[in-house]
């Protein structure tokens, strides 16, 4: 049976698509998945077949329990099988490059490191946009991707922001040096945020919610900057350090004077 738009919206907007045939569909059709979670078991038949198309497109795989399943789709016919659908294609770090020539600009790119919460990722696309960068960067495995959540968030900015998933975002850090960008990782023990000259082409990288930037590419970005926290919690939430840093290298990049 297949399911009803009411259904198909009612947890997480008109990204869900629910139901083998459904997923079928809108994978034969082209059109940009984000994610699939799947039943957790044997998948035979044509689940399996499901699974291998998506994997073909890149589509990230999740196994998922039935409780997890039911949420997502608002307790529709989901017959082990939810896709979420991206609002927005992915573009390609090329892409980025692209649009900062194209502007007559350094690039500027943020790096989100597995960032979970869908509000934050909105939010930095936001900034990204208001700030000037040419594209966002994130992995395509343990993030948040451009989900319906993640569009509302960055209240329409997803439709000007070029968003790369890759898979490795070791390997990402490494090929943006290659090609002369500064990339700077906002974390602990680094130096101080304003310090730093961020005039030339940059990459800035902001972690995890949790656990901040992971261990490899921090130790492959090329400077450590920080935020000073005056008060007694450790760290700023991960989209308003983004903006801080977004808006200084903004500053800079126009020659704004400090007072």
């Amino acid at each position: 049976m297949q399911e009803t738009k009411h259904q198909r919206e009612s947890q997480r907007g008109d990204d869900i698509i629910a139901g083998r045939n459904a997923v079928q569909e809108a994978l034969r059709s082209g059109r940009t998945i984000d994610s699939l979670y799947v039943a957790r078991g044997n998948h035979t038949g044509s689940l399996a077949a499901l699974i291998a198309k998506a994997k073909e497109q890149g589509v990230a795989i999740k196994e998922a329990d039935a409780r997890k399943l039911d949420f997502l789709c608002g307790n529709a016919n989901h017959q082990g099988v939810v896709a979420v659908a991206a609002v927005k294609e992915y573009a390609s770090v090329e892409d980025m490059f692209t649009l900062a020539q194209q502007r007559g600009e350094a690039p500027f790119i943020i790096l989100a490191d597995e960032l979970e919460d869908p509000h934050n990722l909105g939010a930095i696309l936001r900034t990204a946009e208001c700030a000037g960068a040419h594209g966002v960067i994130i992995p395509r495995r343990r993030s948040v991707g451009l989900t319906y959540a993640v569009g509302k968030a960055s209240a329409g900015a997803v439709e000007y922001v070029p968003v790369a998933r890759v898979t490795n975002m070791a390997a990402a850090v490494e090929e943006l040096k290659e090609r002369g960008v500064w990339v700077y990782a906002a974390d602990l023990d680094g130096e101080t945020w304003c310090g730093v000259d961020y005039s030339g082409p940059v990459a800035l990288v902001i972690g995890n919610e949790g656990h901040g930037v992971s261990r490899l590419v921090k130790e492959k970005s090329d400077f450590v900057v920080t935020l000073p926290m005056a008060g007694q919690i450790s760290s700023l939430n991960a989209s308003v350090a983004c903006g801080i840093l977004c808006y200084e290298v903004a500053r800079q990049r126009q020659g704004l004077r400090a007072r």
